[in-house]
């Protein structure tokens, strides 16, 4: 792989993993209830996403949504359908009791499956990887190489970012005493998720002709 493509994919991958998404909100909501630590699991589910996600690059994804947009958009919609679930389910959670313990937080399989099915969903990774990430692949080279680099290239941006949100959001553990504040953060967290979503939905929607 090229230098200066490389380059691109890194400042391209920083950007998305530092901008507040559906990963970013379900890495941040986790750690404010269960501590940072438990956090890195749902992380580590996204992280193994990506990796499905880079292999359907390499393989020509971009050209297979362009043949069938009616499945593209089908996605989409699932996408949307289940990070709609999460945002609920965030929203609505019980306020008074903010501070769980790792102890009491879910199965690490469920937690690490839950990072994963966002990922695979999410209409912000299908943009990116769907539409974006096949752009950085020479094909007058062989593509097995560098989709390798991309996966450890994106792991490392990917965890680094998630990692950097678990952390802060834990350190701001203190100020989820009012369970009013508390309820208010939940539903705003809860509205980006979803409004991040349907802006990368709508925004690349292909219209059926």
């Amino acid at each position: 792989m090229d230098l200066s493509v490389w380059i691109a994919l890194v400042a391209l991958f920083i950007a998305g993993g530092l901008t507040p998404g559906p990963a970013v909100m379900l890495v941040m909501s986790t750690s404010l209830r269960y501590r940072a630590p438990t956090a890195l699991l749902p992380a580590l589910g996204v992280a193994a996403a990506n990796l499905l996600w880079i292999s359907l690059a390499a393989g020509g994804i971009a050209a297979f949504a362009a043949q069938f947009p009616i499945l593209l958009n089908g996605l989409k919609i699932a996408g949307i359908c289940f990070i709609a679930w999460l945002a609920w389910s965030l929203a609505m959670a019980d306020p008074s009791s903010p501070h769980a313990s790792a102890k009491d937080a879910p199965p690490r399989g469920k937690l690490f499956a839950r990072g994963v099915g966002l990922q695979l969903l999410n209409p912000n990774a299908l943009v990116f990887f769907g539409l974006l990430l096949p752009s950085y692949f020479d094909m007058t080279h062989p593509v097995v190489p560098q989709a390798l680099i991309m996966m450890v290239t994106i792991t490392v941006c990917e965890m680094t970012g998630l990692t950097l949100y678990a952390w802060l959001a834990d350190g701001m553990n203190h100020h989820f005493e009012s369970p009013a504040f508390t309820r208010w953060f939940n539903r705003g967290a809860a509205l980006a998720m979803l409004a991040s979503a349907l802006f990368a939905s709508i925004s690349t929607f292909t219209p059926h002709t």
